[in-house]
Parts: structure tokens; sequence; C-alpha cells
């Protein structure tokens, strides 16, 4: 009997990313949350699966070797599962660098520029003209990208459905968030709602949700530092 997974987990696009991968794949999986408002994350116990305190990570009890493994970062985590399960990531070297051009694509652009357009249109303490300007541009032409893309092609690595699309989908969720309309972009929006019609999709999407509504409920200037501040991790 395969042993459960252990999540390391808040309900942010980057944890959904995996939480979609499992129900996808059926995988068995434990959550351990890590509450990012309250500073779950600088935890040293945490620290020593996630060196940057950043989640998601996991623990598989049944690594390659049949020993534990412990991994953060949402993409390695991504093309890590996808070996295990032999699934979501095609074995042909073409086909499979297909998919990981666009799994980096999603964690050096999508995430990162995605994250300050609604960081500084939602959160931000006070207005900043220039950053909401710029994120919010920027965010546009990623989305023209992946319109462009979805034009010529079902997925977002060609014909099939990948760990690419996993990790693109949640990210894309808080739109309206982040200044874009999907009526702008026809092709994405076809995409998007294709996508969101899974039912994996679905479930890995309401993981954890109640506990997204109490940081959004709690929101003050102390959970505002510990998110967005410049704290170090302690060395414990």
């Amino acid at each position: 009997m395969t042993q459960p997974i252990d999540l390391y987990y808040w309900p942010t696009p980057n944890g959904k990313k995996i939480s979609i991968f499992l129900e996808e794949a059926g995988l068995p999986y434990n959550i351990v949350p890590v509450n990012i408002g309250e500073g779950d994350q600088f935890d040293p116990q945490f620290l020593e699966i996630s060196p940057n305190n950043k989640m998601p990570a996991i623990i598989d009890p049944e690594g390659p070797d049949g020993e534990p493994i412990s991994l953060f970062e949402s993409g390695a985590i991504l093309v890590y599962l996808a070996d295990k399960t032999g699934r979501f990531l095609p074995q042909a070297v073409r086909d499979r660098y297909e998919v990981m051009q666009w799994l980096m694509f999603q964690m050096a652009h999508v995430g990162p520029m995605l994250g300050q357009a609604h960081h500084f249109r939602k959160y931000s303490p006070e207005e900043v003209p220039y950053a909401i300007e710029r994120y919010t541009d920027e965010a546009a032409r990623l989305y023209g990208v992946m319109d462009g893309r979805f034009s010529e092609a079902e997925y977002v690595a060609g014909g099939e459905y990948t760990i690419a699309d996993m990790a693109i989908y949640p990210w894309l969720v808080s739109h309206e968030d982040q200044g874009q309309s999907m009526d702008d972009f026809p092709d994405l929006k076809r995409w998007f709602e294709q996508i969101g019609e899974r039912p994996a999709v679905q479930r890995g999407m309401q993981v954890g949700a109640e506990l997204r509504q109490s940081l959004n409920r709690d929101m003050d200037d102390e959970t505002r530092e510990t998110l967005f501040g410049n704290r170090r991790p302690s060395k414990g």
C-alpha cells in the first residue's frame, strides 16, 4: 500500500499546483498546514525541508531508492511527482523539453510578475502608481504570450495536458486582481475554462480553502509584515 505524501501547504497558487497534481494522479497525501500569516514558514523544522522558508514542500516516505525524500520548490516537486507516477510529463526527449520550457516560463515569469501585480494592486499598504502600472502591463504582456500559444495548441505544451498546465492555471484564477480580463484573451480563456472544468483541478483548488479565508480576515499590520517583510530565517 502506498504511503501518503506529506504536503506542507498553504492555499496559494504555488501550493495549489501540488494539490492539483496529487488529485489528478490519485496519490494519497496528508496536508501539513504552513500558516504563512503566523510565520510557520520560519519554524526551524520546516526550514530543514525548505531552507528558503517558502511553501509548498513535500516529504515522500517512498522516495526513488525506497527511502524518504524531501523536496521544496513547486516546479521541482511537480517534475518529481511526474517522474514518480509516469504521468503528465512525456518521456520522449523533445516532448519532455516542450513541457519543461513552459514550466520554466511559469516559474520565472508568470508567478513572479503576476504575484507582483497582485501585491501592488491589492496588498500594498500604500498606492505605488509606478509599480501598479509596471506589473499590470507586464501581466498583460504575459497573458498575451499565453493567448498566442493557445491560438495554436490545445494545452500549453501541445496536445497533451501536463504539469505545465497545472503550474500556470492557479496563477490565473485571480486575473481580475491582476488587472486583467479574460475576455481580452479569447484563446487563453478557452484553455482556462477547459482546465477549470476538470474535477481533479476543482478538488485541488479547494484544498485548504478555509485556511485562506481565516488569513484574509486577519490581515493586520503584523500579519502583513510576516507575509511581505524582509524577515530572515532563524538558524535555530
